[in-house]
C-alpha cells in the first residue's frame, strides 16, 4: 500500500472497528467506514485497491506494528527464550483484545479455503516480527521451522482466546502451549517432531469458518 495513504488508512480503520463485529470484513463496512470518517471516497479506492481484504490486511499489519513496538520498548523481560515467545504471545493478545469480535470475523473469514494464501501471508509476517525480536538470527533451514511451530502455537492461542473460556485463562493456555508443546531451546533438534504434533494453523482457522458471514 502507498505510503501516501496513511492517514486514510488510519482514519477509515479507526471507523471500521466498531462495526466489524456486525458487518464482518465486507464491502458494506468498508463504504460505512469511508463515510464516516470524511475521507473522500476516490481516495479511499486509492489507499484500498483491494477492498476489504485490504482493509483487513492494514489492521492486521498495524496489530503487528504495535506488536514490535511493544517488543522493542522493552516490555520483553524473561531472560529464556520461551519465556520472552510467551511474553510477546500475551502482547500480541492484549493488542487484540479491544477487538475481540472483529478479530472472530476476520478468522473466520480468513478460514475460507480462497483467503488461505492472505491468511497464512498475515500469519507468517506476525511469527516473523516476534522472533526477530527475541533475537533469531537464523537463515537456515531453522528460519523456516521456528516460524512455521510458531504460527501453529499462534494459531491455536488465537483460537483458544476467542473460546468461551479463552479470554479468562489465555496466560495458563500460552504456557502449557509453550512448556508441554514448543521447547523453544531445543527446536532446531526437535523440528520435525513439533511439526508433527502441532496442529496445523490452516485447520484451526477452519474451525471458525462457520462464524463467517
Amino acid at each position: 500500500m502507498n505510503d501516501h495513504f496513511a492517514v486514510e488508512r488510519a482514519a477509515i480503520l479507526r471507523a471500521a472497528l466498531p462495526h466489524a463485529p456486525f458487518d464482518g470484513w465486507s464491502d458494506r463496512l468498508l463504504q460505512r467506514a469511508v463515510k464516516q470518517s470524511g475521507v473522500d471516497p476516490g481516495v479511499a479506492l486509492l489507499a484500498f485497491p483491494d477492498g476489504p481484504m485490504d482493509l483487513l490486511g492494514y489492521f492486521w499489519a498495524q496489530t503487528d506494528a504495535g506488536l514490535s513496538l511493544a517488543m522493542a520498548g522493552g516490555k520483553l523481560h524473561n531472560s529464556h527464550l520461551s519465556g520472552r515467545i510467551a511474553e510477546a504471545l500475551r502482547l500480541y493478545i492484549e493488542l487484540l483484545a479491544p477487538h475481540r469480535e472483529a478479530v472472530r470475523r476476520a478468522v473466520a473469514l480468513q478460514a475460507l479455503p480462497h483467503n488461505a494464501p492472505f491468511a497464512a501471508a498475515c500469519l507468517y509476517r506476525t511469527v516473523d516480527a516476534i522472533w526477530r525480536a527475541v533475537g533469531d538470527s537464523s537463515t537456515d533451514f531453522n528460519f523456516y521451522s521456528k516460524r512455521a511451530t510458531l504460527a501453529a502455537v499462534l494459531a491455536a492461542t488465537v483460537l483458544y482466546w476467542l473460546g468461551d473460556s479463552g479470554a479468562h485463562d489465555i496466560n495458563g493456555f500460552i504456557d502449557r502451549r509453550i512448556g508441554d508443546i514448543l521447547r523453544f531451546e531445543k527446536v532446531k533438534a526437535r523440528a520435525g517432531s513439533f511439526a508433527q504434533d502441532l496442529p496445523s494453523p490452516v485447520r484451526i482457522l477452519g474451525r471458525l469458518s462457520g462464524h463467517a458471514g
